[in-house]
């Protein structure tokens, strides 16, 4: 049993409001939220007037791409893409996929990110990667005309939704541009036989957009309408090139736009439209994407990123209020995921929970983390009750040795 108190706590139970409370955590659960539960804890966590909140949920990443941290900076997506990250990620191993993911959770944890959506190859890997470390990660399929198969793809499915309490996964495949009419509609099939959302890359580029009109005479997003793909909702990674049309088909269906806005940035892809999607009704969640198209697995430049753009866009400083941002990154990434017991700070969820230091000169006099924040005033990270990052540490972990291994596993990929 674990007990914080003595703090600042927002739950997002009752909107954003702050109490006093305190939160008791027992096994993996939240188990009090409240005054006055006279148990016994075997640690008790003084707050010292910092503040706990729900953690932050990563809803797009590529985590094992930290081998192309910096690889092939200042390029457009296209030869980024085909040139340099495909060739390098023919080279990967299941191996290779879990020592690098190892490096991205601890690059997750400092930010205050307990899970991550992740699209890449080798499940297994990523799955005992994950369960090794603790880390809570949501997979689907980079399924396209040159990896994976619509078989692997129900098999993954089937298999990963019963593998571990941390694991789950969600139908995807990667972009339309990369995957041929037959395998979206292998993937549309198993959308109904499932009942099940689908996730993928969409309108990332104006070229994308353009070339699928080329090909279909529609937008990504009227294609898998009319494949019946987002029957049962799901997302649109990057959502940036998005009509009228798109954001109709968005909110028939509840589909999340999952906004990178420091990959987009990087790429110079565009700014979504974020203002007149949230105006419109529809669900947003944040992700970083990898580390090969951001450098940073950070989720505050994400949240500062995504909010002074859209000001910068619509030339008018009061576009999006920095509370929709913050709940977009926790609430709001929970339920894109399907994590819906990992959303608030409430009693019976997950007690996956993180405690911001206030008492940096950052955030004096205390204000809004959106704009002010850092990595920086991540103080603690709790994943399923346990504490896996702590002032600075990551008790439990060799964290030399993730080091040493990435960087010999890159090194080795890049001399090839």
């Amino acid at each position: 049993m674990i007990r914080f108190y003595n703090g600042r706590l927002l739950s997002f139970k009752n909107s954003s409001e702050i109490t006093d409370d305190e939160v008791w955590v027992d096994g993996g659960k939240i188990v009090f939220v409240g005054k006055g539960y006279n148990k016994k804890a075997e640690r008790e966590i003084d707050l010292d007037g910092n503040l706990l909140m729900p953690s932050f949920k990563n809803a797009h990443t590529h985590s094992a791409m930290t081998f192309a941290r910096s690889l092939a900076d200042d390029l457009p997506l296209e030869p980024w893409l085909y040139n340099m990250i495909f060739p390098m990620e023919a080279k990967l191993t299941g191996d290779d996929i879990y020592h690098l993911s190892r490096l991205a959770f601890l690059e997750y944890l400092t930010s205050g990110i307990t899970a991550c959506f992740d699209m890449y190859y080798y499940p297994q890997e990523m799955a005992k990667a994950s369960t090794d470390a603790g880390f809570r990660t949501v997979m689907t399929c980079g399924l396209n005309d040159f990896k994976e198969s619509i078989d692997k793809l129900e098999e993954y499915y089937n298999r990963f939704n019963s593998y571990d309490e941390l694991i789950s996964y969600k139908l995807g495949f990667h972009a339309e541009y990369t995957t041929s009419i037959d395998i979206l509609s292998g993937v549309a099939k198993l959308a109904q036989k499932y009942s099940a959302p689908v996730f993928t890359h969409s309108s990332e580029t104006k070229n994308e957009v353009s070339a699928c009109m080329e090909r279909y005479g529609k937008t990504p997003t009227a294609l898998f309408d009319s494949l019946g793909l987002f029957d049962y909702g799901g997302g649109a990674f990057h959502s940036i090139w998005v009509n009228d049309d798109d954001i109709e088909i968005y909110k028939k269906h509840g589909v999340y736009a999952v906004i990178n806005p420091g990959s987009n940035c990087k790429l110079a892809s565009g700014i979504a439209p974020v203002t007149k999607l949230l105006n419109s009704g529809i669900k947003i969640a944040i992700g970083t994407d990898g580390a090969g198209s951001n450098n940073a697995l950070d989720m505050f430049r994400e949240m500062y990123l995504l909010s002074v753009t859209q000001k910068l866009a619509a030339n008018d400083p009061s576009a999006v209020d920095a509370i929709e941002i913050l709940k977009a990154a926790t609430v709001g990434g929970a339920h894109c995921m399907g994590l819906e017991d990992c959303d608030i700070i409430d009693v019976g969820k997950s007690a996956d929970l993180i405690v911001i230091h206030l008492k940096r000169p950052n955030m004096q006099p205390i204000n809004n983390i959106v704009y002010s924040g850092s990595k920086e005033n991540v103080m603690l990270t709790m994943i399923n009750g346990r504490i896996l990052y702590e002032n600075g540490d990551f008790p439990g972990t060799d964290v030399e040795e993730i080091y040493k291994t990435a960087q010999a596993v890159t090194n080795r990929i890049k001399d090839r």
